[in-house]
């Protein structure tokens, strides 16, 4: 690790220590445009906290945001000493964490230096059964002229349809419909630019341009999603393509901030302080009667696939000492209330029930704890198709409409970035139900403490063209 990444782990601590008081300070005379926030994100702190994370093009002394329960009255505040960057970024990347927060209540905030003040909803506690929607994505980069457009260029297919809209498009017009949007993976699809580059989709700036296209595209991606990512959480997974610069080529151009995760593990605060996870790789939150646990695919688990020798290849990791993930994954499963959460959600970036090449070093790692701790569902993305399964363990499927023992599980690569869509192989495998190539998100309803479905939506048109239901026989 770096020692500007080793400065970020101790500065996150830092992030967390924010708490909430009364009669914010004065600040007006400290802001100019290089203060103004930038690529605003949320994301889950505990039942009673929020991390708000935006982007500045200088560095922030003490970022504060500013908020209240009347959008006329933003009188409490909460602070940080977060404001970090890494070689070849253009912006500084600032965390602050309210804490003492009201469960299921609506808050108005503000970051500094801005003129638009913004809402946000904390989780339902832990054990309220109550009915709500989720939604999750996959695989989804930046969209227009530096990723997924009408156009493509040389070798490149699937492009938009003139007139469809894009995933980010109809996340925004579902937004009323679901509290929170997991993306599982592959996020901006910044290490595109030398395919975008070579086939000549964008102007070539050349191999040594000291990673300034790369840079864009991240930064094109975060304004994109702030629509998003500014009024409803907004909790990611590690990816192959937030790993290293050059798209797994193995050319060795990718320069110092463009390498090992540096970008995601830079932009995002998830609440692995409130989970005992490590920073943005693995994690888990409560949210009414669901346990969600989000884990890494990438690093950190024997030959995992990111890590040298592994099937990625992309020389990244570790995070943490060996057995540390798997010993975490297990505590974190077993401590599981499940009168107070009967639900278990899991999600992690590369499948192994999909038909196409499976990951199979993640199936032996993580397949056996899923299945031994009752996970009810299991979700991944990382093949550009959609595909639902039966309820699966060890390759045998039980039907998910007739109380299941087994994990459900459900790939959804499709949001859509530059590279378009995968063609799944046929015969498709024996626990597929049903296959989708079109891009699109899933919407999930938590009904009750027995009943879970699934519709995905495709967002060229806001269809829906899949729906199925879990069915669990539940005492509580």
């Amino acid at each position: 690790m770096t020692a500007i990444m080793s400065t970020m782990r101790a500065a996150t601590v830092v992030a967390f220590a924010a708490t909430a008081v009364a009669a914010p300070p004065a600040h007006s005379a400290l802001c100019n445009a290089k203060t103004a926030p930038i690529q605003i994100r949320l994301a889950y702190a505990g039942d009673h906290g929020m991390a708000v994370s935006w982007n500045t093009n200088e560095q922030l002394a003490n970022p504060t945001v500013y908020f209240g329960k009347d959008s006329r009255k933003l009188n409490r505040f909460a602070s940080s000493q977060v404001s970090t960057t890494y070689p070849t970024s253009a912006t500084w990347n600032n965390h602050v964490v309210i804490k003492g927060l009201e469960p299921d209540t609506t808050y108005y905030y503000q970051p500094q230096c801005g003129n638009q003040t913004y809402t946000f909803k904390t989780p339902r506690p832990a054990g309220e059964h109550v009915e709500f929607n989720f939604a999750m994505v996959g695989d989804m980069g930046t969209f227009g002229p530096d990723g997924l457009s009408t156009t493509v260029g040389k070798g490149a297919s699937n492009p938009l349809l003139p007139g469809q809209l894009t995933t980010i498009q109809s996340l925004t017009d579902f937004q009323n419909s679901y509290e929170f949007i997991w993306h599982v993976g592959d996020l901006a699809y910044a290490d595109a630019w030398l395919k975008e580059e070579t086939s000549g989709y964008v102007t070539p700036l050349n191999e040594t341009d000291g990673g300034a296209e790369y840079d864009k595209i991240l930064n094109d991606f975060y304004g994109e999603i702030e629509v998003l990512s500014s009024t409803r959480p907004y909790m990611v997974a590690a990816g192959n393509h937030e790993a290293n610069c050059d798209n797994g080529s193995n050319l060795d151009i990718c320069p110092p901030g463009q390498l090992n995760f540096t970008g995601y593990r830079a932009h995002w605060n998830m609440p692995s302080a409130e989970s005992g996870g490590v920073e943005n790789f693995w994690y888990s939150f409560d949210y009414g009667p669901v346990h969600f646990v989000t884990f890494n695919t990438e690093t950190d688990y024997p030959n995992a696939a990111d890590e040298p020798g592994g099937e990625g290849d992309e020389d990244a990791g570790p995070f943490a000492p060996s057995g540390t993930q798997i010993a975490w994954l297990k505590k974190d499963l077993a401590s599981v209330d499940r009168k107070k959460t009967p639900w278990v959600v899991a999600a992690g970036h590369r499948p192994w029930y999909v038909s196409t090449t499976k990951c199979v070093e993640c199936q032996a790692a993580f397949e056996p704890i899923l299945y031994q701790y009752g996970v009810d569902l299991v979700l991944s993305g990382h093949k550009h198709f959609y595909e639902r399964h039966a309820a699966v363990w060890n390759g045998t499927a039980e039907e998910i409409n007739a109380d299941p023992t087994y994990p459900w599980y459900i790939v959804n690569g499709a949001g859509g970035h530059y590279d378009g869509l995968d063609t799944p192989a046929t015969p498709y495998v024996s626990t597929s139900r049903k296959v989708i190539s079109a891009y699109g998100w899933s919407l999930f309803t938590v009904h009750n403490s027995t009943h879970l479905t699934t519709q995905f939506v495709a967002s060229g048109n806001n269809t829906v063209l899949d729906t199925a239901t879990l069915v669990k026989k539940r005492k509580y």
